[in-house]
C-alpha cells in the first residue's frame, strides 16, 4: 500500500512538471507573438509616415494606397498569423516570418526609416533564437537573411539615415553568425557576408568615425566567429580540406580558405613605399593595418588548428609571409608592429611547419630594421619591441639556437639576436632611451628563461647526469675532437631518442659551424691556405671532396663572392666537379628563368673572363633544364637564353648604352634558339618586363642590405619543404651553457653598465633581476662568469673604492639604493651559490673587511665588534658638496622606502634564512638601520654552512681571506687596524677549519700553498699577519696531531716549514713564543708525530731559537730533553733532523761551552742508536720494511744507517771550526768517538772513503786553512796557536781513523790515490809556517810512523818488486820528513 502511494505521488508530480513545462512554453509562444506583433506594427508605422515628416511621426491619411501592396499585405498577413498559428514557433518555418520584414529590407523605394525598422525586428528575432539548425527551412531561411542583405540598397536619403542602415546592417551580419542556424549557412554565404561586412567598411571610411569604427569592429568579429569553427572542422570534417565544391554544405574550410585569401590580398593595396615622415596614415596604410589586425585574430581564434588544412597553410607558408617579411622591411612604425605581432602568433602555433620562414623574418625584417642603419627611430623601436615579445616566450631562445645556431645551413638566430640587445641596450653618457630600455628588458628576459631552463634541467632526474657530465665542455670547445671528416652539413641525429646523444650531436655542429667562420679568413686571405685550414679541421675531407666543397662554397656566409667565382669558373677537372655540385644545391622548381638567374648570381661573383662565364652558366642551364618544366627542348636553350638575358641585363642598365633594347628587339633576338623553335613570347616579354624593372646584380659583395626578393622567396619555400623538421626542446635544455656562453661577455658588460648608469626604478630592478639570473646559470659548471658578476657587484657597493674614506663609504651605503642592492645581492648571491664561486671570494672578503671597519657587522660573526660606533657622519654635510677624495655626496638622503621597494620586486629569490626583523622603511636610528639592512645579508651563513661548499669553493674562499689578512688589495689606516685585520682573517680561517674537520685535505693544501705565496711577496712584511698565521697554523696542529693521520700532519707541518721563508725580523719579534709553543708540542705530542716531514718542521722552528738570545735556553733544553730520552723520540726518521738542529744549537754563538758540549755529547751518544738500529734492522718505531725480504733489508739498512752517520760526522765537522777553542777541540775530540763506536756499523769501503774525503780531510784542510790565514793577519797570533792546537788534535785523529780503517780502505781499488792524498796532506802540514811553532814538524814525523807501521803490519806496505805502492810511499817519506825514512825502510 505504501509503495502504490508513492507512485500515485509521483505521478502526480511528473504531471504537473508537464503541465507546467506547457504552461510555459505556451507564454514563451505568447511572449514571441507579442514581440513579432510589435515589430510588425512599428513597421507599418513607419511606413505609413511621409517620408518628408517622418521625424515628425505625422500619419497620413490613405498613406497605406501610396505604399506597395504586396508589402502592406504581407505584414498584414503575419500580423494575422502570429497569434492564429497552432504549434510552437520553433516548429514554424521561418520564411513565413521572416519574409515580410526581408521584402522590406531589398525594396529600392521605401524610406531608410522604414528599412532600418525591418533590419532591427530581423536582428531581434535571430537574437531570441526563434528558430534553430533543427528547424524546419531553417537553412533556406538563413540564406533568405543573407541575399536580402545583399539586395539592401545603401545610399537612400542622407547620410545620417544610412548611416544608420549601415549600423543595423553590421548588426544583422553579425547576428547571422552569432545564432544558433548559423551552422547551416554556406561557404557561398559565409563570404557574402563578410564582403558585405567589407564594403559596408569600405563605404564607412567616407563617413563618421563611429560608423568606421563600428564596421572595423564588425569585421573583427566575424572573423572571430568564423574562425572559431576551425577546430571543429579539423575534428569532424577534414574530409572537406581537399573538396573544391562546397556550395551545397554547411560552411567549413572552404569559406575560410577564401576569407583568408582575400584578407591578405588587402596587405598588397600599397603600391609604394608609405611616407614614414607623413604624420596622419595614409589609407593604404590603414587598410594594411586593417588586414593584420584581421589576419592576427583568425590565427589567433584558429590556432594550430590550421595546420591540419593544407591549403591554409600553404597560403600562409608562401603568400603571408612573403607579405609580412616584404612589407615589414619597408613599413610605418604601427604596421610594423602588427605585423610583428602576427608572426609572434604564428610562432606560438604554427613554428614547427615555418621553420625558414621564421628565419626569413628575423633574417629580413627585425633584425635588418633594429641595427638602426636605414631606417627611422621609431621603426627601430617597433622592431627590438617585437624581438622582446619573442623572447618572452620560454623556449624561443633554445629553440632558435638547436634550429638555427647549431645548422651550418642556417644563420645565427639566436646569437644576433642576443647580442644585438647587448649593443643596443649598451647605453651612453645619458639616461637610458626607449629603445635603449626595451633592448635591456629583453635581455634579461632572455637570461632569466635560459637561468629557467638550467634550474628545470637540473631538477630533472634524467637529465641531471648528462649535466654533469656535459655542459663543463660547452665552454671549452677544445674539449671537443674532430678526428675525421663527416658530411656535416646534411648529416642527421641518428639516436634522437637519447638525450646525451642528441646534445654531443648539436654541440659537434656547432663547433663545426664556428670552425667554418674561422676558415672564412683563411680562405678570403689565401684559397690555397684557406683550403689546407679545410682539410685540417676536418671541414672537408683529405683528399677534398666535391660536394663538401661545394657547400662549403655555397652555404658558409662571409666569403670572397669574387674568389668563389673564380673557383667555380677554373677550367680544372676538379674545380668542374665541384662547380656541378655546387649547381646541385639550387632548387629551381617553379621559378621563371630570370628569377633563376637571379638566385644563382647571388651567391658569388661572375668571373670577367667570358670562358669562366660560360662554364658557370651552361652548370647553371643544365641544372635549370632538368627542374624546369617541358618548355625548353634542352639545356642550350637555356644557355642561350641566360646568355641573352645578361646582355639584356647590361644593356637596359648601363649609363654608358644610349640605345636601349625594346622588347621586340629581345623577342627578335631570341627566335629559333629552342631547338629551332620560338619560346612563348609571353615568357620572353615577361623576362623582358623583370630585367628591365629589376636590375640582376652581378657584382653583389657580402655585408650589404639584403632585401627579400620573389626569387630567393621562391628558393627559401623549396627549402623548407626539404628541410630538416622543427626541433621542440621542451625537454631539451642541456644546451643552455652554449647559448649564454655565447652572450656571457656583451651580456654582464650591459647589466654592469645599465645598473651603474640607471636612474628609474624599473630598470634598476631589471638590473638586479638579471644580475641574479646570471648567477643563476653561472652556478652551474660557469664560476668564472658568476666571478665576474660578483666583481662588478662588489664594485656597485663602493665598499671597495680606494679613494673614499670610512665616513664617505658610510654614507654612501647608507644614503644610496644602488649600493645597498649591490651589498644584498653580493652576499645573497655568496650563501645561495657560494659552491659555485672561485675568484671572486676576494672581492666578497674586502667586502666583508670593510663592512667591519663600518662596525657593520653581526655579532655572531667572527672577531666582529658591534660595540664601538661606527665612523661619525657630518649631519650639517651639504648636499652635493664634494670630499677631499672626490666623492660627492647624493642630494637624496633616507631612501628607505625606495630601497625596501626594489627589495620586494626580487625578494622571493635573494630572501635568506633569517628571520629576523625587516630592513626599516623609517627614519630612525642609522646605525641600527644599517645593522638590520646586515642582518638580511646574512653573512655569518657564508662561514657557519661553509661544510656544504665545494672544494674548490672553499679553497679559494681561504685563500681570499688568507691574501686579505696579509695585506694584499687593503688599505689600513693604522698598524692596530692592520694587526686587527689579521686577526679577524685568522679568526675566519679557524671558523672553516672547524666546520671542514672532516676534510682537512680537502682544503688545507690549496692554504698552505697561499701562504707560500704570501712569503714569496716582494713587498710583503707584515709582522701582525706573521705572527697571527703562526700561531693559528700552530693550534690546528696540536689538534691534529691527536689524530692517527699521516697525511694531514704531514701537511699542517709543511705549513709550518714556512717559517722559513719569513723575514729574520718578524721571526725574531716572535721567537720566543713559538719556541714555547713548539717545545710544548714536543712535550706533550713527540710521540704522536709520525711523519719526517712533522719532525723536520718542528725540530726546524724550534732552531730559530738558536739565534734567540730570549729563545735560546727554551729550545736548547727541549733538544736535549729530546735526545737524552732518545729510545722513545729519536727515530730514524727524525734523527738526521734531531743532529742538523743539535748543531745549530752547539755552533750557536749564543750557547754556552756547557751546553754545546752538552749538545756534542748526545750527538756522540746517538751514535748507539745506529748501532742498535743496525742490529735490530730497524725496528724501532720510525721503520717499515716488512714487506722486504731479510736481504734487501740488511742491504738497505746498512745504506740507510750509513747515510745518517755521515750526516752526523759532517755536522760535527763543521762544528770544529767554529772560533772557540773549547767548542772546536771538542768537536774533534767527539768526531773521534763517533768513528770509535761507528765500529759495530759495519761500513763498506765506500762509506769509508766517503768519511775521510768530505769529513776527515775536509775537516783537517778547513782548519789548515784557518790557521794558515790567521797566520797571515796581524795580531792574530793568539788564534793562530788556538787553530794551530785544533789541527793537531785533527792529524792526530786522521792517523788513528786511518789506522782504524785500513784494512777496509786498503780493499779500495783507488787506495793508491787516497794513501797520496794521506801523505800529501801530512807534506803540507809539515812544510805550513805558523810563526815559530815546530808543532806539526814534530807531530807529522810521529804520525807518519804510526801510519807506515800500520800498513806493514796488515801486509799492505811490502817491500816486493810488483808493490809500487812501496816505492812511493819511500819518495814520499824522503820528500816530506826525511829524518825517519832509514828508521821506517832501513837498508834501502
Amino acid at each position: 500500500m505504501i509503495g502504490d502511494g508513492g507512485e500515485q505521488r509521483m505521478a502526480e508530480k511528473n504531471s504537473m512538471d508537464n503541465n507546467k513545462r506547457v504552461k510555459r512554453g505556451k507564454e514563451i509562444d505568447l511572449s514571441i507573438s507579442c514581440m513579432v506583433n510589435t515589430e510588425v506594427g512599428a513597421l507599418l508605422a513607419v511606413m505609413r509616415m511621409s517620408p518628408g515628416d517622418q521625424c515628425a511621426s505625422q500619419f497620413i491619411p490613405g498613406a497605406d494606397e501610396a505604399l506597395d501592396t504586396s508589402l502592406m499585405s504581407g505584414l498584414k498577413s503575419l500580423r494575422t498569423f502570429i497569434f492564429s498559428i497552432q504549434q510552437d514557433w520553433h516548429s514554424v518555418d521561418p520564411s513565413v516570418y521572416l519574409s515580410p520584414f526581408l521584402e522590406v529590407i531589398q525594396f529600392d523605394e521605401i524610406a531608410a526609416p522604414a528599412v532600418a525598422s525591418a533590419l532591427s525586428a530581423t536582428i531581434k528575432i535571430l537574437k531570441l533564437d526563434i528558430f534553430d539548425s533543427t528547424t524546419p527551412h531553417s537553412r533556406e531561411a538563413m540564406h533568405l537573411i543573407v541575399d536580402a542583405i545583399t539586395n539592401c540598397r545603401l545610399e537612400r536619403s542622407g547620410h545620417a539615415a544610412d548611416d544608420t542602415i549601415l549600423m543595423r546592417i553590421l548588426q544583422l551580419l553579425i547576428s547571422c553568425l552569432r545564432c544558433k542556424a548559423s551552422v547551416l549557412l554556406s561557404d557561398s554565404a559565409v563570404c557574402t557576408i563578410v564582403n558585405t561586412c567589407f564594403q559596408v567598411v569600405q563605404q564607412s571610411a567616407s563617413r563618421g568615425h563611429l560608423l568606421q569604427r563600428s564596421a572595423r569592429l564588425a569585421m573583427h568579429e566575424l572573423v572571430q566567429m568564423i574562425y572559431a569553427h576551425l577546430p571543429e572542422v579539423q575534428r569532424g570534417s577534414r574530409n572537406l580540406a581537399d573538396s573544391d565544391n562546397f556550395s551545397s554544405l554547411n560552411y567549413g574550410i572552404g569559406c575560410m580558405v577564401d576569407i583568408f585569401q582575400f584578407i591578405c590580398s588587402l596587405l598588397n593595396v600599397a603600391a609604394e613605399v608609405p611616407d614614414f615622415n607623413a604624420m596622419p596614415s595614409s589609407p593604404d596604410e590603414d587598410v594594411e593595418s586593417f588586414a593584420l589586425v584581421l589576419i592576427n585574430s583568425a590565427i589567433e581564434i584558429a590556432g594550430e588548428a590550421i595546420g591540419e588544412h593544407p591549403k591554409l597553410l600553404k597560403m600562409i607558408q608562401e603568400d603571408l609571409f612573403y607579405n609580412l617579411i616584404r612589407h615589414g622591411s619597408h613599413s610605418t612604425p604601427l604596421v610594423l608592429s602588427l605585423i610583428c605581432s602576427v608572426v609572434l602568433n604564428l610562432y606560438n602555433n604554427l613554428r614547427s611547419l615555418l621553420k625558414l620562414q621564421l628565419e626569413a623574418f628575423f633574417r629580413f625584417v627585425c633584425l635588418k630594421i633594429a641595427r638602426g642603419k636605414l631606417h627611422s627611430i621609431q621603426q627601430e623601436e617597433v622592431a627590438i619591441e617585437g624581438l622582446v615579445s619573442f623572447c618572452r616566450q620560454p623556449m624561443f631562445g633554445i629553440e632558435m639556437y638547436t634550429n638555427f645556431d647549431c645548422n651550418p645551413l642556417y644563420s645565427n638566430v639566436f646569437e644576433e639576436i642576443g647580442k644585438l640587445l647587448c649593443k643596443r641596450a649598451f647605453p651612453n653618457n645619458g639616461p637610458l632611451s626607449s629603445i635603449q630600455a626595451q633592448s635591456f628588458e629583453g635581455l634579461v628576459v632572455m637570461i632569466q628563461h635560459i637561468a629557467d631552463g638550467m634550474e628545470k634541467s637540473r631538477s630533472s632526474k634524467a637529465n641531471s647526469n648528462l649535466l654533469s657530465s656535459n655542459d663543463a665542455s660547452s665552454f671549452n670547445s677544445n674539449l671537443i675532437r674532430i678526428t675525421e671528416y663527416k658530411p656535416f652539413w646534411t648529416e642527421k641525429c641518428e639516436r634522437c631518442d637519447d638525450p646525451k646523444a642528441w646534445v654531443e650531436f648539436m654541440r659537434v655542429r656547432k663547433y663545426m659551424k664556428k670552425r667554418l667562420l674561422v676558415s672564412v679568413n683563411h680562405f678570403n686571405l689565401d684559397e690555397k691556405k684557406g683550403l689546407e685550414f679545410l682539410k685540417h679541421a676536418h671541414l672537408v675531407p683529405d683528399p677534398p671532396e666535391a660536394q663538401s666543397l661545394a657547400y662549403f662554397l655555397r652555404f658558409t656566409p662571409g666569403l670572397d663572392k669574387t674568389m668563389i667565382g673564380d673557383y667555380l669558373g677554373d677550367p680544372d677537372e676538379f674545380h668542374l666537379k665541384v662547380l656541378k655540385e655546387f649547381t646541385s644545391t639550387f632548387d629551381f622548381k617553379n621559378m621563371i628563368l630570370d628569377a633563376a638567374l637571379r638566385n644563382f648570381l647571388e651567391t658569388f661573383r661572375l668571373p670577367g673572363e667570358s670562358q669562366k662565364i660560360q662554364r658557370i652558366l651552361e652548370a647553371f642551364a643544365e641544372r635549370f633544364y632538368e627542374q624546369s618544366d617541358e618548355m625548353f627542348v634542352d639545356k642550350d636553350a637555356v644557355f642561350v637564353l641566360c646568355y641573352s638575358l645578361i646582355m639584356l641585363n647590361t644593356d637596359q642598365h648601363n649609363a654608358q648604352v644610349k640605345k636601349k633594347m625594346t622588347e621586340e628587339e629581345f623577342i627578335k633576338n631570341n627566335r629559333n634558339i629552342n631547338g629551332g623553335k620560338d619560346l612563348p613570347r609571353e615568357y620572353l616579354s615577361e623576362l623582358f618586363q623583370s630585367i628591365s624593372t629589376n636590375e640582376i646584380t652581378l657584382f653583389d659583395q657580402s655585408g650589404g642590405s639584403v632585401e627579400m626578393t620573389p626569387s630567393r622567396w621562391i628558393n627559401i619555400i623549396n627549402q623548407s619543404k626539404t628541410t630538416d623538421a622543427y626541433i621542440f626542446c621542451e625537454g631539451q635544455t642541456q644546451l643552455n651553457h652554449d647559448m649564454f656562453s655565447i652572450i656571457a661577455g656583451p651580456a654582464m658588460a650591459t647589466l654592469a653598465t645599465v645598473f651603474e648608469h640607471a636612474d628609474d626604478d624599473q630598470i634598476i630592478n631589471q638590473s638586479m633581476e638579471g644580475f641574479l639570473a646570471v648567477a643563476r646559470i653561472a652556478r652551474y659548471n660557469l664560476e668564472d662568469v658568476l666571478d665576474e658578476i660578483l666583481a662588478m657587484l662588489c664594485k656597485f657597493t663602493t665598499l671597495l673604492n680606494p679613494f673614499a674614506s670610512l665616513e664617505e663609504t658610510f654614507f654612501s651605503l647608507t644614503e644610496d639604493v644602488k649600493p645597498r642592492l649591490a651589498t644584498l645581492a653580493v652576499f645573497t648571491i655568496a650563501n645561495k651559490f657560494g659552491d659555485s664561486i672561485r675568484s671572486s671570494w676576494r672581492n666578497v672578503v674586502d667586502c666583508l673587511l670593510r663592512l667591519k671597519r663600518l662596525k657593520l657587522l653581526p655579532p655572531g660573526l667572527a672577531g666582529s665588534d658591534n660595540e664601538t660606533p661606527p665612523p661619525r657622519m657630518d649631519l650639517d654635510l651639504p648636499l652635493h658638496s664634494r670630499t677631499e677624495s672626490g666623492v660627492i655626496f647624493p642630494s637624496t638622503v633616507n631612501d628607505d622606502r625606495r630601497f625596501s621597494s626594489l627589495i620586494g620586486k626580487f625578494g622571493q629569490f635573494i630572501s635568506t634564512e633569517n628571520d629576523e626583523e625587516s630592513i626599516s622603511t623609517t627614519v630612525g636610528n642609522t646605525n641600527k638601520r644599517n645593522l638590520q639592512f646586515i642582518n638580511q645579508c646574512c653573512i655569518e651563513g657564508i662561514f657557519s654552512k661553509s661544510k656544504h661548499l665545494h672544494e674548490e669553493s672553499l679553497q679559494n674562499l681561504g685563500k681570499a681571506i688568507l691574501l686579505a689578512g696579509a695585506g694584499r688589495g687593503q688599505k689600513f689606516t693604522s698598524p692596530l687596524d692592520e694587526e686587527e685585520t689579521a686577526a679577524f682573517c685568522w679568526d675566519l680561517i679557524v671558523m672553516l677549519t672547524e666546520n671542514n674537520i672532516d676534510r682537512f685535505m680537502s682544503f688545507w693544501p690549496a692554504f698552505h700553498d697561499c701562504l707560500g705565496l704570501i712569503s714569496q711577496l716582494p713587498l710583503f712584511g707584515s709582522c701582525p699577519f706573521v705572527e697571527k698565521s703562526l700561531f693559528g697554523v700552530l693550534n690546528v696542529t696540536s689538534k691534529l696531531l691527536h689524530k692517527a693521520d699521516k697525511t694531514s700532519e704531514e701537511l699542517i707541518f709543511k705549513s709550518l716549514q714556512l717559517i722559513w721563508k719569513i723575514d729574520s725580523r718578524v721571526v725574531d719579534s716572535c721567537c720566543e713564543a713559538l719556541t714555547q709553543i713548539s717545545a710544548n708540542i714536543l712535550k706533550e705530542n713527540a710521540k704522536n708525530i709520525q711523519t719526517q716531514f712533522g719532525w723536520k718542521s718542528i725540530i726546524a722552528i724550534l732552531s730559530i731559537s738558536a739565534r734567540s738570545p730570549e729563545a735560546f735556553n727554551d729550545g736548547v733544553e727541549a733538544l736535549i730533553s729530546l735526545m737524552s730520552d732518545n729510545v722513545a723520540c729519536v727515530t730514524r726518521l727524525n734523527y738526521s733532523i734531531c743532529i742538523e738542529s743539535a748543531f745549530s744549537f752547539s755552533a750557536s754563538k749564543l750557547s754556552s761551552i756547557e751546553k754545546s758540549m752538552q749538545v756534542l755529547d748526545l750527538m756522540a751518544d746517538s751514535v748507539n742508536l745506529l748501532v742498535s738500529w743496525l742490529s735490530s734492522g730497524f725496528s724501532d718505531p720510525g721503520s717499515n720494511n716488512s714487506s722486504s725480504t731479510a736481504q734487501d733489508s740488511s742491504r738497505n739498512s746498512i745504506s740507510s744507517i750509513g747515510t745518517m752517520f755521515v750526516r752526523l760526522v759532517e755536522s760535527i765537522r763543521k762544528i770544529c771550526l767554529v772560533r772557540r777553542e773549547e767548542i772546536r777541540n771538542h768537536a774533534v775530540l767527539t768526531l773521534k768517538r763517533c768513528f770509535t763506536k761507528a765500529e759495530g756499523l759495519g761500513f763498506t769501503s765506500t762509506v769509508c772513503l766517503h768519511c775521510f774525503n768530505h769529513v776527515i780531510f775536509a775537516m783537517a784542510d778547513d782548519l789548515l786553512e784557518k790557521a794558515i790565514e790567521y797566520s797571515r793577519r796581524e795580531n792574530s797570533e793568539k788564534e793562530m796557536r788556538s787553530m794551530e792546537g785544533t789541527l793537531c788534535l785533527a792529524m792526530e785523529f786522521l792517523t788513528e781513523a786511518f789506522i782504524q780503517f785500513l784494512r777496509t780502505l786498503s780493499s779500495v781499488s783507488g787506495f793508491r790515490s787516497f794513501w797520496m792524498g794521506v801523505l800529501r796532506r801530512m807534506d803540507t802540514c809539515m812544510k805550513t809556517e805558523l810563526g815559530d811553532s815546530d808543532k806539526m814538524q814534530i807531530l807529522i814525523p810521529t804520525l807518519l810512523k804510526k801510519m807506515i807501521l800500520a800498513m806493514k803490519e796488515h801486509n799492505i806496505l811490502v817491500n816486493s818488486e810488483d808493490n809500487e805502492l812501496w816505492d812511493i810511499t819511500v819518495t814520499q817519506i824522503l820528500w816530506i820528513a826525511p829524518a825517519v825514512k832509514d828508521e821506517l825502510f832501513p837498508g834501502y
